[in-house]
């Protein structure tokens, strides 16, 4: 009995010691992140207007793709309330502020309120107008989620998916652990991908 106990103080020390090194690795095997050189749409998924509208323009700017798509996110009840504008004209007043013009903006969905709805507005537009390529931007922890449900629903199709991680404002991916919003993050990804995986 007690060689175990000594055996779990050892390991708790040594977990302890290296707990950077396990937690950053951790997080970079768990993070999709494979932008593409070019595409024909970078497209912000919702819920992230502090991080995902500012990458998508740099990105335009950069000269990944000539489109960018923007969602029309269900108003929260302080949107609805008029307490602040709805997420997708926050969006598009972000993006015209980084001198992305109106004519290479466009928002699609209706009221989407998941990823899975997200992902079948930016088919229903890849199908109206033939593109092959998809750029998605979103943070770190939510990459490998998006990239499940936009490759699943473009499963029959020709069109290539993409994600590119963006780094969140309140934390980088070496040392995401120290920060509340980073571990939340990252803790709720599981959670809500083992769910994708069993809902879709």
């Amino acid at each position: 009995m007690a060689w175990l106990l000594a055996a779990t103080g050892v390991l708790i020390l040594i977990g302890y010691v290296f707990r950077a090194p396990l937690l950053t690795g951790i997080a970079e095997a768990w993070v999709v992140n494979e932008p593409a050189a070019r595409a024909d749409a970078i497209v912000i998924l919702g819920g992230g207007v502090e991080n995902r509208p500012f990458a998508a323009a740099r990105m335009f700017h950069e000269g990944v793709a000539p489109m960018i798509l923007y969602m029309d996110v269900k108003l929260n009840p302080a949107e609805e309330l008029g307490v602040y504008p709805p997420e997708k004209e926050q969006t598009r007043r972000i993006l015209l502020s980084n001198n992305v013009p109106e004519s290479a903006m466009l928002a699609i969905g209706a009221n989407v309120a998941s990823t899975y709805d997200e992902s079948r507005a930016v088919r229903a537009w890849a199908m109206q107008t033939g593109a092959t390529s998809i750029v998605i931007t979103t943070e770190l922890f939510h990459t490998r989620r998006a990239r499940w449900v936009f490759r699943r629903e473009f499963r029959d199709t020709p069109v290539k998916i993409y994600v590119a991680a963006v780094d969140p404002v309140r934390y980088k991916i070496t040392g995401w652990w120290r920060n509340e919003e980073g571990i939340i993050a990252f803790q709720n990804e599981i959670i809500k991908t083992i769910y994708y995986w069993v809902e879709y």
